[in-house]
């Protein structure tokens, strides 16, 4: 099976013409909906740097692999993408991260052929997860890589932030990378193809996926539970608004109708720092006019047996007490369904400050935002009695730095510039590393350990 799956990755690469072909996806100027335009000019070099490292890595697998069962090639496969990460480095940042979505599209990427640990497994919204570990908003911002990415192993994918409006974002340059701090300042903007080449960009796929589960498995009444959807693995839609809008629900409210069939859950993101006034709709009376209205708006469509998707909300990590505390009785009275803690900040803490590139504006990501998300996470599990789900987000690198925001009250956990800086690898290390660390201090199960901390 290693073999076969080897030499058909290798027939792909050859077929789809490697070398002189771009692997590159604009994520901002696309006017298809479906197809990924060319890559500038400028980033050849990263290209064939990408294409010669791909190549390498297909021919000492496909010499690899007579030797080892699938699983082992498996592994193998996620450890040598550490061989790529220094070709990225030397690309601009936003050029690597085009990059890095336009593999993850294609498929040049490993897929994730074995179990998961059983202790990781959660069920959470009625769903099933395999393991806590997503990917934050972001990265995918849309939706070119859904299959991709889910394939790696990620218990969840969350896509977005997507507008109304197709819109290009703020100027660039607009990331910055903290290399030795293991951070990195954006002020993207919500740069966005727009919701209606989304829409069409994930029914093509939610199909796609739905075909393949039908076809490859005939699950019971439980069984389909496991999962989103469309199949394994849970699918968020992330939505925010224009920067030209002067209504900001109106925005949300076309982002649930049209996106929100697609979704195993929602997010408003009402946490950005580099859109105007955002941030004003966390105020209490704000946020929960915001939220009536979205919740009307979704529960107004027809839904199934299943439902409609649960309806969170994104949150900054730059709240006083005051704030945390209105936050909290808006998504307790309204029953929301969960809070992501946190966006990026708009601070710099130690040791950021010390780096010139500190004063680029922006929100901040990474390590460095770590113990001030998780303390924002332990304050809002206590103020919200551990009622609602919460996703823990910020700064995470490590199993161990997931199995802190798990005891600080996150049921879930989120990804994204350990991600950007570790490629495929940090996947199964950091499940590998939260499963020791749920067996090392006599814990079963991840909801046994949400918010041990905070008892």
């Amino acid at each position: 099976m290693a073999i076969r799956t080897a030499g058909k990755l290798f027939k792909d690469l050859i077929r789809q013409r490697v070398i002189s072909t771009s692997i590159g996806a604009s994520r901002h100027c696309s006017s298809a909906a479906t197809s990924a335009p060319k890559i500038p000019h400028s980033s050849k070099k990263g290209r064939r740097l990408l294409t010669g490292a791909t190549i390498g890595l297909v021919i000492a697998g496909g010499a690899y692999v007579s030797t080892v069962d699938e699983a082992t090639f498996c592994g193998w496969l996620f450890s040598a993408t550490k061989l790529v990460n220094p070709f990225f480095a030397l690309l601009d940042a936003e050029k690597a991260h085009t990059l890095a979505v336009s593999a993850a599209a294609r498929g040049w990427v490993p897929r994730e052929k074995r179990p998961d640990p059983p202790n990781l497994g959660l069920e959470v919204w009625g769903r099933k997860f395999s393991n806590p570990v997503g990917l934050a908003a972001g990265f995918d911002k849309n939706a070119e890589a859904v299959e991709g990415l889910l394939g790696m192993g990620f218990g969840f994918v969350e896509v977005g932030s997507v507008t109304p409006v197709p819109q290009e974002g703020n100027p660039k340059p607009r990331i910055f990378r903290l290399r030795q701090e293991g951070a990195i300042i954006n002020r993207c903007g919500f740069n966005s193809e727009g919701i209606v080449a989304v829409a069409k960009r994930l029914g093509a796929q939610h199909g796609k996926r739905k075909l393949e589960t039908s076809s490859t498995s005939s699950p019971s009444n439980d069984e389909a539970k496991h999962g989103g959807k469309a199949g394994p693995g849970i699918l968020g839609v992330n939505l925010g608004k224009n920067k030209s809008s002067e209504d900001a629900s109106a925005d949300y409210v076309q982002g649930v109708h049209t996106l929100s069939q697609y979704a195993d859950y929602l997010v408003i993101n009402v946490s950005s720092p580099n859109t105007p006034g955002l941030r004003m709709l966390q105020g209490r009376k704000q946020l929960k006019d915001l939220v009536k209205r979205i919740q009307a708006a979704r529960d107004e469509m027809q839904w199934g047996e299943e439902g409609p998707p649960p309806l969170l909300v994104k949150i900054a990590p730059d709240l006083s007490k005051e704030d945390l505390e209105d936050i909290a009785a808006v998504a307790v009275a309204l029953r929301l369904d969960g809070l992501i803690i946190s966006n990026t900040t708009i601070s710099r803490p130690d040791p950021v400050d010390k780096n010139p590139v500190c004063a680029e504006a922006g929100g901040l990501s990474g390590k460095p935002l770590f113990d001030l998300s998780t303390n924002i996470l332990k304050e809002m599990y206590m103020l919200t009695r551990g009622k609602i789900p919460l996703i823990g987000c910020g700064g995470i690198s490590s199993g161990e730095d997931a199995y802190k925001k798990i005891r600080s009250g996150a049921t879930l956990v989120q990804l994204y510039t350990a991600f950007a800086y570790g490629g495929p690898a940090l996947i199964p290390q950091i499940k590998a590393e939260l499963a020791e660390c749920l067996e090392r201090d006599g814990f079963k199960s991840i909801h046994e350990a949400v918010g041990a901390d905070c008892r």
